[in-house]
């Protein structure tokens, strides 16, 4: 796959698809082959921070300390500090409706164990704990605002239970050559966690939110 056979299935999709009233996300598909997943080695769990944002807003909270907390509720959606986990967490719904919301968690490294004990049993099913491959663990004197600026371009790759990886690569309102770039390095980052990179690759596809898709280069 390469960027002139991205884009000219970006403009194909442009094309064919109807007028929406609202703006689309561009989803990339990647369908795999040759890979045994009941084999715990060929289950994937990997993060790609591309150079341009994903069109729609990354939402983050921060679960931090009183030296983080005041750095975090000017950078993020929701800033969590560590004497109101009790408290929060006595309420299910509300925890809950946290967990639902956000894309990602910042956890403060030194306080790590009492985030796992307080949110733990929600973060963990939605499979949303604060992940280092994501770099969301922060030291106490880390940059919170750096961080939110990496995940507002960053997508979670998963190959777990079938094979096929989704994600958003942008919007229908960003330009083509980001979109392209995107996607490449989507793309890239995954083949590169595979066990037999581009072999495990059966075809790959774009689509936006209400469309068909549209295969990219002709790899059946």
């Amino acid at each position: 796959m390469n960027k002139n056979q991205i884009l000219e299935a970006i403009k194909e999709l442009r094309k064919n698809s109807k007028e929406r009233n609202f703006s689309q996300t561009f989803d990339l598909q990647i369908k795999l082959h040759n890979m045994d997943l009941k084999k715990p080695e060929n289950k994937i769990e990997t993060f790609v921070t591309m150079p341009n944002k994903r069109g729609k807003k990354v939402k983050v909270c921060a679960l931090v300390g009183a030296n983080l907390f005041k750095d975090a509720q000017g950078n993020v959606d929701l800033a969590i500090v560590k004497e109101d986990f009790k408290t929060i967490t006595q309420n299910k719904k509300e925890v809950k409706n946290i967990v639902r919301e956000h894309d990602f968690f910042i956890a403060q490294a030194d306080i790590m164990a009492t985030i796992a004990t307080s949110f733990g049993r929600y973060l963990g099913p939605k499979s949303k704990m604060p992940n280092p491959k994501a770099g969301c663990i922060i030291s106490p004197k880390g940059n919170i605002k750096e961080i939110v600026e990496r995940l507002q371009k960053t997508v979670r790759l998963t190959v777990k239970s079938e094979l096929s990886v989704k994600c958003p690569v942008g919007k229908d309102d960003m330009d083509d050559d980001q979109i392209v770039d995107n996607v490449m390095a989507a793309y890239q980052g995954l083949v590169n966690a595979l066990p037999q990179h581009e072999n495990n690759i059966k075809f790959t596809a774009i689509k936006f939110t209400m469309s068909k898709a549209v295969k990219i280069g002709g790899k059946k």
